[in-house]
């Protein structure tokens, strides 16, 4: 028997997946409900959606921190639990061996974006995290105070490819340019990694002979408004979990996982 689950939302735009989760949570496809909508972006237009269904909101200007950590960074708000050597030991997205310190002061920047993520989290009893169309890749640091149950991670992503096939920030670019026949989008749990996190759910679409990117993106966004609410009602329905105790989270094999109802991997 499913249960009544209560859901936040990131987002960095106009927020067309976090509409299609709303309207599942209202007409019962999903048994939850929203309780929070945040976002890095200040214009966001997805934040027009929440307020229309009533559903608390909260900014955290991302390019405020950031600017602030270039500048001055001993004005950072870095909690006494931050660890660099751990966060750089755990994370495979960032890198600049050419330039370490760079790298460090970019990662400092992004943890203290999240800690103020956090701090605004903490208003909100959520079960689970959707990334709605979140333009920014989370450090561990900001993983690990979410997925306090290693069987369970709670924070879920939307990605407009095939995983493992194409991860990054183009997916459906990268699906065009590469004369795939077949395209589609991918939901999953977020890992220490890009986009390699297990799968939950996949959706396909041809894409046929004149097909422009255009019409691979609106073709994919359709699939993505099923999918996502899909994939969160098992969430709600206690259908899902990982068994990490034989594997680390961040590995290539995570990508390959796909995660059907009471299935461990």
């Amino acid at each position: 028997m499913s249960r009544k689950i209560r859901i936040g939302a990131l987002i960095s735009g106009g927020g067309t997946n976090l509409q299609a989760i709303i309207d599942s949570c209202e007409s019962g496809k999903i048994d939850g409900e929203m309780v929070f909508v945040g976002t890095d972006n200040p214009s966001a237009a997805g934040l027009k959606r929440a307020e229309n269904h009533r559903i608390p909101s909260f900014i955290v200007s991302y390019a405020d921190i950031i600017r602030t950590v270039n500048q001055q960074p001993e004005q950072a708000n870095i909690p006494k639990d931050f660890d660099m050597e751990d966060l750089l030991q755990k994370q495979s997205i960032f890198s600049d061996k050419e330039n370490p310190e760079k790298m460090k002061k970019f990662l400092l920047s992004r943890v203290a974006a999240e800690v103020a993520l956090l701090e605004k989290m903490e208003g909100f009893d959520f079960d689970l995290i959707v990334l709605a169309g979140f333009l920014r890749n989370l450090t561990p640091y900001f993983i690990d105070r979410v997925n306090t149950d290693a069987g369970l991670p709670k924070i879920m992503n939307i990605h407009p490819a095939l995983l493992p096939a194409f991860p990054g920030k183009d997916g459906y670019g990268d699906t065009f340019r590469y004369g795939c026949k077949v395209g589609g989008c991918t939901v999953h749990f977020i890992d220490y990694g890009e986009d390699s996190g297990p799968i939950i759910g996949q959706k396909t679409f041809p894409i046929e002979p004149g097909d422009t990117l255009d019409a691979i993106k609106k073709k994919g966004l359709e699939k993505e408004w099923e999918l996502y609410p899909e994939c969160i009602q098992l969430f709600a329905a206690n259908q899902l979990h990982v068994n990490c105790a034989s594997m680390p989270i961040n590995t290539a094999q995570t990508a390959k996982n796909i995660l059907a109802p009471n299935v461990n991997i």
